[in-house]
């Protein structure tokens, strides 16, 4: 691959070496391998640090988002591992959404290492109609691992154990997410929310299990 984008400086070397010893092309196949495995060095050092990091959290899964909100509710949360800090959330270039916010939304990240969710709804306004979606309201709650909410509004009766209300963003260590450096931040070893409502525009989740799932479209949201 190195050999490919820088064609002219590789051959006139590899040339001139050739033609000076008498083992031309066994002298060739060396220089190449030589050069193969220094070009190799950083690439494999950057993909392994860019592993640890996504490991760690340190990088997120970024995406560009529709630029259309969603509804989230649940009659209960509770979750373990409890991190909430400042973004950015990107839409996609030309996006019809964006308005006059050059598709840009500012949100609040809110991470959960291990969450429940009792009577899950999500909605979507599509314009005159919703794309409504249930599950958890059974026996078995929704659960998520590795859960994160992009959010511009949440509501709900909240209560944390050991929380720590301030932190540096980059610092954070209860969910396995890092935000932005000098970014405002809070984390808490567990998180119960009564009667969530949430106003979102991303959702991940490592692993996502909704028990009862049912998708419809529906006249009222959540």
């Amino acid at each position: 691959m190195a050999l490919s984008e820088n064609p002219e400086s590789g051959s006139v070397t590899e040339a001139s070496e050739a033609s000076e010893t008498p083992d031309g092309p066994a002298r060739r196949g060396r220089v190449r391998a030589r050069r193969a495995a220094v070009m190799a060095v950083p690439a494999t050092l950057v993909a392994g640090a860019l592993a640890v990091l996504t490991a760690e959290g340190a990088l997120g899964v970024q995406f560009a988002i529709s630029g259309m909100p969603f509804t989230v509710t649940a009659t209960e949360l509770n979750g373990t591992g409890f991190e909430q800090f400042g973004g950015l959330d990107e839409m996609a270039p030309g996006s019809p959404n964006a308005g006059d916010t050059g598709g840009q939304v500012l949100v609040v990240t809110s991470a959960i290492k291990n969450a429940t969710l009792t009577k899950l709804c999500q909605s979507v306004d599509l314009g005159g109609t919703n794309l409504l979606i249930t599950a958890g309201g059974g026996a078995e709650k929704v659960s998520a691992t590795d859960l994160t909410t992009d959010s511009t509004e949440l509501t709900g009766d909240a209560a944390f154990n050991n929380i720590e209300i301030g932190n540096d963003a980059s610092t954070l260590t209860k969910a396995g997410v890092k935000g932005p450096i000098g970014v405002f931040s809070q984390q808490a070893d567990t998180v119960r929310i009564a009667n969530l409502r949430q106003t979102n525009y991303a959702t991940t989740a490592g692993v996502f299990k909704l028990p009862g799932l049912k998708l419809r479209f529906s006249s009222s949201g959540c």
